[in-house]
């Protein structure tokens, strides 16, 4: 996958995570890798990033331009646009980290287009912990998973659906659940709140059988996950509290580091965990 000079990975996105996974390779922070290019649209946000560096890589004005030029691509921008960036990657000979993991829900087709080209969708933990046990657990059979998720209002602001159901989250006094569901609902509902509800799905029981519950509340100063799950090799519980990214509050700091881990283990001799 990659050339004598290292991995070279390409970035789509400048935005809190796309552009802290910049910063880590410009700086060496995931040893055998390479920034080798940047692919954003927004003019301010790209020169923002590049800006920063002390090596800036090239521009790319397309995904597939991006791909050409990389051995892996880095999909750092919405669930809407995700699959335009996997099929770009997997069609232009690059594997491809998809952080909008919602954008893989009910798309299987990416998959299979992956699979026909002989290349790999990564999906990172992200804000969560757990999903090796969780993975694990699932080889035997898992009954139920359950993922709730609690932010304090500016978290969840602009939401879909606390857009379509008139919530005014300011007038929250105390947690309170607005959302309970499967995770298909869950990532159309919060595309940009939940997507530890997809990645959980991945690894577990799938959309329709993992429950997701959204909890608004007003004192929290993290963002929470709790994870329960049943099965034949036992129960899980855990949970993370995460500061919010110092740059987008809808983004838990944690995922930006998650995807910097998994740069790491793909270059790494050693390789911890399942």
């Amino acid at each position: 996958m990659s050339n004598r000079n290292g991995l070279r990975i390409g970035i789509v996105g400048a935005g809190a995570i796309g552009g802290r996974i910049c910063r880590a390779l410009d700086s060496g922070e995931v040893p055998g890798a390479a920034l080798a290019g940047l692919c954003e649209v927004d003019e301010a946000k790209r020169r923002s990033v590049l800006d920063g560096l002390q090596h800036p890589p090239p521009s790319s004005a397309t995904p597939a331009e991006l791909a050409a030029a990389c051995d892996l691509v880095v999909e750092a921008v919405s669930p809407g646009f995700a699959p335009e960036v996997i099929e770009a990657a997997v069609t232009h000979g690059a594997d491809v980290v998809v952080m909008s993991v919602a954008g893989l829900v009910g798309r299987d087709d990416l998959v299979e287009l992956a699979a026909r080209h002989g290349r790999r969708i990564y999906v990172p933990t992200g804000a969560i912990a757990g999903l090796d046990a969780v993975r694990a657990a699932a080889v035997a059979g898992l009954d139920e998973v359950t993922l709730t998720t609690t932010k304090p209002p500016a978290g969840l602001a602009g939401a879909p659906h606390v857009v379509e159901h008139g919530l005014d989250l300011a007038a929250y006094r105390e947690p309170t659940v607005i959302f309970d569901g499967s995770a298909r609902e869950a990532v159309a509902a919060f595309p940009k709140n939940v997507n530890v509800s997809a990645a959980l799905s991945l690894a577990g029981l799938g959309v329709d059988r993992t429950r997701v519950r959204v909890v608004v509340d007003p004192t929290a100063d993290t963002n929470r996950h709790e994870i329960t799950a049943t099965g034949a090799a036992g129960r899980l519980t855990l949970a993370v509290d995460n500061v919010p990214s110092p740059d987008n509050p809808k983004t838990s700091y944690l995922a930006a580091l998650s995807a910097i881990a998994l740069l790491r283990r793909l270059t790494s001799s050693l390789v911890v965990g399942s």
